[in-house]
Parts: structure tokens; sequence; C-alpha cells
């Protein structure tokens, strides 16, 4: 099964007081081109959903083509960013002839925030690429970590299930488009499978907290910069779900 990737990287990163995650760097390496090389592991068209291309530029400094759209409205949610990249996928490319319908095509989603992503994408898309003839009914496959926490948004689905959610949302919603919907409505009903990645694989940066934990900084200082948001730090803060970025 071919894999194409989506990277989510528009969120207004309100709880690193609206520094773009994107921008953070990673051992001298945005967050942007560590997630872009991660979705080279696919060897498929690569969209990433979120900053024009000019904004993205010095983020992302990447040799080969790499599709730069928004989703409608901007920050909508990470719903709406799929919704985005799936329709970009189905959009003639540059260096690329325009998808056959016929062909049964998977998508990756990876939220730019996972400084260890790659690895764990290459554990999902080995297990994906060896259960697609054993269990042809299956939607996905998404990451869990050691701890049992799902990570919806490191994760392989087929794009035909994906699609489908998207226009059954779509057609329901009054706007016509999935704003505010919840990643964990738009997987509801599809058949996914959990697999377990490398220790840190689907750890992401949503504090300042967390970005000091895996080594990440703003890439404007030489270490991680104090937080915003004293109740970032604080371990009172209510837990957040990761299907709700």
């Amino acid at each position: 099964m071919p894999v194409d990737a989506i990277i989510l990287a528009g969120g207004r990163s309100s709880r690193l007081g609206g520094v773009a995650k994107a921008s953070l760097l990673h051992d001298g390496r945005t967050l942007l081109q560590l997630a872009i090389e991660a979705a080279r592991l696919t060897d498929g068209t690569i969209v990433v959903v979120g900053p024009d291309a000019e904004t993205a530029e010095p983020v992302a400094e990447t040799t080969e083509p790499v599709r730069f759209v928004r989703e409608h409205p901007a920050f909508g949610g990470p719903a709406a960013a799929i919704a985005a990249g799936l329709h970009a996928l189905h959009e003639p490319q540059p260096t690329r002839n325009l998808r056959s319908p016929s062909l049964s095509r998977g998508v990756a989603v990876l939220a730019c925030d996972m400084p260890g992503a790659a690895p764990a994408l290459a554990v999902i898309l080995e297990t994906a690429a060896l259960a697609t003839a054993q269990e042809p009914d299956v939607d996905g496959w998404i990451a869990v970590d050691a701890g049992g926490r799902d990570q919806p948004l490191l994760g392989v689905y087929r794009s035909d299930a994906l699609e489908r959610r998207v226009a059954e949302l779509q057609a329901a919603q009054p706007s016509g488009d999935l704003t505010g919907v919840a990643v964990r409505h738009l997987l509801s009903g599809l058949d996914l499978r959990r697999v377990a990645v490398p220790e840190g694989g689907s750890a992401d940066v949503d504090t300042w907290a967390d970005a000091a934990e895996l080594g990440v900084v703003a890439s404007d200082t030489p270490t991680t910069p104090a937080p915003t948001d004293p109740a970032s730090t604080t371990t009172s803060s209510p837990p957040r779900s990761p299907h709700d970025r």
C-alpha cells in the first residue's frame, strides 16, 4: 500500500505563548524539519498543513517538493487540518501525476511537535505494510506509548476510510467544515490497531515543561526559555487529551 503523509503544523501553540511549534529547535533542527524528515519514510507526497510556504521556508529548508496548504478557516483544529491535507493529496502535483482513484493508498498523519517521531513512524509503517493483506478491513494503525496512551496524530490510515469519515462529518456540520471537531470524533467508527512505538517516539511538546524534558528550545535562544504560563509547569494542571490538540 503506497503511503502519503500529512504533517499538522498550524496550531495556535497557546500553551507556548503563541510561539510556533514548527520553529522550535531540537539538536539544531526545527521541529518542522524533523517532521518532514520523518514523513520521507513514506516515500509518498508530503503535505504540510499550516504556514504558507514563504513563511515556513526558514524553518523547513527542504530540498524536495513539499506542498503547503492551510485549513479553512485557519486554526480550525487538527480534524480540519487533516481534511485539508486529504483534499490537497487529490490535487495534481508539479512533480507527480494525479493519483489513480483505483489504487488503494494510505496516509500517515503526523503532528509536527514530536521530535522523536521518525523511529515510531517507521514501526507503524512496517506494521501497516505487513498487516494490509492480512487484515484488509482494518482502517488504520496508531501509536501507543509504554504507558498505554494513544497518539492518533502519529498514525497511518487507509485514505479511503479517512476520507469517508471526513465526508460524513462535513455533511453533518452546519458550517460544512470540520472546525472544532475533535480528532477522536473524526476517527470514531474506524477499525484501528494500536502499535507500540519506541520510548519517546510519541512524546509531544505542548508546554515549555514538555520542551525542556525533550531538549527542545526556542529558535532565538540557546537554552530552554522560562514558561510563559506558570500553570504549564505544575503537576496539578488538568490532563489534556491527545485527541483534542
